[in-house]
């Protein structure tokens, strides 16, 4: 499989591509972070990694200025090392602040997925009085 490309996307050309989209733009960056918990990446794996998950579909284009604001931001650096089939390439690995920023992403994420899942499983319905907080929904 070629980065960029998805295994399975749902809906085509439907709504389900505009919520997608939608969805990946808000985690993407997160998503790149947690990849480079493994260790230093060479970009054409992440993009690869990326690639591999449904629903994550990006290219090397969407994933070169998103390390560089990364490197910009202090959450990676990166290392040049040769290669033995072309020239140098250029490793990304996380900085602690980027452990950090990982870290707090899983916090956060695991909250919002659930308060996402209470709303859509229905057990959180607007104007219903008792309708439970998100701390009592299993």
């Amino acid at each position: 499989m070629e980065p960029g490309n998805a295994r399975h996307r749902p809906g085509n050309g439907s709504g389900v591509d505009l919520a997608m989209d939608r969805l990946r733009r808000g985690a993407i960056e997160s998503c790149v972070l947690a990849l480079l918990r493994g260790g230093a990446a060479y970009s054409y794996d992440v993009v690869t990694a990326l690639a591999g998950v449904d629903g994550m579909v990006t290219s090397e284009g969407t994933l070169y200025p998103l390390l560089g604001r990364l490197r910009r931001e202090g959450l990676v650096e990166t290392r040049w090392q040769e290669s033995p089939h072309g020239p140098p390439r250029r490793y990304y690995a996380l900085t602690p602040e980027g452990e950090r920023a990982v870290d707090a992403f899983e916090a956060a994420w695991a909250i919002f997925r659930c308060g996402v899942d209470s709303i859509v499983d229905g057990h959180v319905r607007a104007g219903d009085p008792t309708t439970p907080s998100l701390e009592e929904t299993p």
